[in-house]
């Protein structure tokens, strides 16, 4: 049963949102809305790119055991000088989204710093169940590092970036990365990132039914991607990062979430493991704030000012050498 008042956690001014909302995000999602969903998250390239100054060339290259996937590289249409770059990994709970869902900063990031930015189209579950996914965004991460010199970008400021599911994701490619000896990355940004198979937090328990993916919802997913795995002993640190107990190592990281949300105290606890491990990370939890708000409505107070932060941060990952 939900809490009474987990519905007056919101802002004002988010809440205000929540009506028009039903339908269109999930909430008690089950995989027989899957469809549905998958539907209203399928973003275009024309929806992206618009009529932005920037290049956006797709390469078809190995997935998971040799499965072809496809990645995205968006550059600015002057772009000839090698400078930062970010890996970008989509949300959408690991079962729906395109490469060019939560692409928008892309573009941004490559006008604003002349960043090389990648996006990749990792296959989804429950049809390619784990450990597909994490593996395909690693396959990507690998071929973009790789690929640094034709791509035209410095392999030492390169960053990698997801939302929820991918921030999940991003996590875990890190991970791999770290392990693998694979690509050296300089700053993983995890935005409401979706890290823990076990949902047994006070903020998962908190927000069933009410919000932005909810309880239920997320419960759907991890078993899409773990099925009869999720929740139990046999789960990959890769697949659900909030298993790891080994966080050392891992680049500059930064997390923010939102305070009203399912994923809240997971992503508290992985920012607490990073620095307990000797790591930086800069946390930011948003009071008031539902899951994906700063999509949602980028023009509220709460989401221009975690834009401003999460844009801040990287900055000074790319002002670094």
């Amino acid at each position: 049963m939900n809490p009474p008042n987990a519905s007056a956690d919101f802002d004002p001014q988010l809440a205000a949102l929540l009506p028009a909302l039903a339908g269109y995000v999930p909430v008690r999602m089950t995989l027989a809305q899957l469809e549905h969903f998958r539907t209203l998250s399928r973003v275009t390239r024309e929806d992206l790119i618009g009529d932005a100054e920037v290049h956006c060339v797709d390469h078809v290259i190995p997935g998971y055991q040799g499965a072809e996937i496809t990645v995205s590289v968006i550059t600015r249409k002057d772009h000839s000088t090698p400078g930062p770059a970010v890996y970008h990994i989509h949300g959408g709970g690991m079962v729906m989204g395109t490469r060019f869902a939560g692409a928008k900063p892309l573009v941004e990031w490559a006008l604003r710093h002349d960043a090389v930015c990648v996006s990749v189209e990792y296959r989804l579950a429950p049809e390619h169940p784990a450990p597909t996914l994490v593996e395909d965004c690693y396959a990507g991460l690998a071929w973009m590092a790789a690929n640094a010199g034709a791509l035209r970008f410095d392999p030492d400021r390169l960053v990698i970036f997801g939302g929820s599911g991918g921030g999940g994701l991003a996590a875990g490619t890190t991970l791999l990365a770290r392990d693998r000896k694979g690509p050296r990355l300089a700053g993983q940004l995890l935005q409401c990132p979706m890290l823990d198979d076990r949902n047994d937090t006070e903020s998962a328990r908190r927000y069933e039914g009410v919000g932005v993916w909810d309880r239920v919802s997320n419960l759907t997913a991890w078993r899409a991607v773990l099925g009869d795995r999720q929740g139990g002993p046999d789960v990959s640190v890769y697949s659900a990062p909030a298993r790891a107990t080994d966080l050392r190592g891992l680049p500059p990281t930064f997390i923010d979430v939102a305070a009203a949300e399912t994923f809240r105290d997971e992503a508290m606890a992985y920012a607490r493991g990073i620095l307990a491990a000797g790591g930086e990370c800069e946390l930011h939890v948003w009071g008031g704030a539902f899951h994906g708000f700063y999509d949602i409505a980028p023009q509220s107070g709460l989401a221009r000012a975690c834009i401003a932060a999460r844009d801040g941060w990287l900055g000074r990952m790319f002002a670094r050498r």
